[in-house]
């Protein structure tokens, strides 16, 4: 089998996992798997995210929501940019939504999702020229960081330029985001600028 069949070959596979069919069932949503897989060879810019939420579940298409509107804006990007798959590949903790439990909070990515996939996936995709750690699941599995999540995006300026660690860009982080100006006053330019950079040279 040729490299573009194997990876083509383990996107299918990933499409067709209903390992935690059971899982989901037992959760307030009693939803059915349904993969999300946006990722590509190499990709200029790999957004290491942390799992699909209901309208993205409901619609078939990474950060097709508020959340994923802000995060554009945070890069400062359009959509046809962002879903490019030769400039951005999304890459989350966990490839479906994991549910809400009985108080309609949201359930945390189950582990065994990164277990199964995800060391082949990111020795399959190899190192991007810019890498976007979004939320403390995929903050704490891809950096093995843990702690206050303000304290660990407080020292962003330690991972970039190649490496830029947020917050989620849900609303339910407003309150967060107000505490802490900093972050759009000061991570949020050079995460542009950084962006900007990168896609300027894939471009030319």
């Amino acid at each position: 089998m040729t490299e573009d069949h194997s990876f083509d070959a383990l996107k299918s596979r990933i499409r067709n996992c209903t390992i935690c069919a059971d899982r989901f069932a037992q959760t307030a949503t009693r939803h059915r798997p349904r993969p999300i897989v946006w990722f590509q060879r190499q990709p200029p810019i790999l957004i290491a995210s942390q799992a699909p939420g209901l309208r993205v579940h409901n619609e078939g298409k990474s950060f097709w929501d508020r959340s994923g509107d802000r995060l554009r804006d945070w890069m400062g990007v359009d959509r046809d940019t962002f879903y490019d798959e030769d400039l951005v590949s999304i890459l989350p903790t966990a490839f479906c939504f994991p549910g809400y439990n009985a108080k309609g909070a949201d359930l945390p990515p189950p582990p065994v999702c990164w277990d199964t996939w995800h060391e082949t996936c990111l020795d399959q995709i190899g190192p991007p020229q810019l890498r976007l750690i979004i939320g403390k699941y995929a903050i704490t599995r891809h950096l093995g960081k843990r702690g206050a999540l303000s304290d660990i995006v407080a020292d962003w300026r330690a991972h970039a330029p190649g490496t830029f660690v947020l917050p989620h860009p849900s609303w339910r982080n407003n309150t967060w985001l107000r505490k802490h100006p900093w972050f759009e006053a000061e991570l949020v330019p050079e995460l542009q600028r950084t962006v900007a950079a990168v896609l300027t040279v894939v471009r030319r």
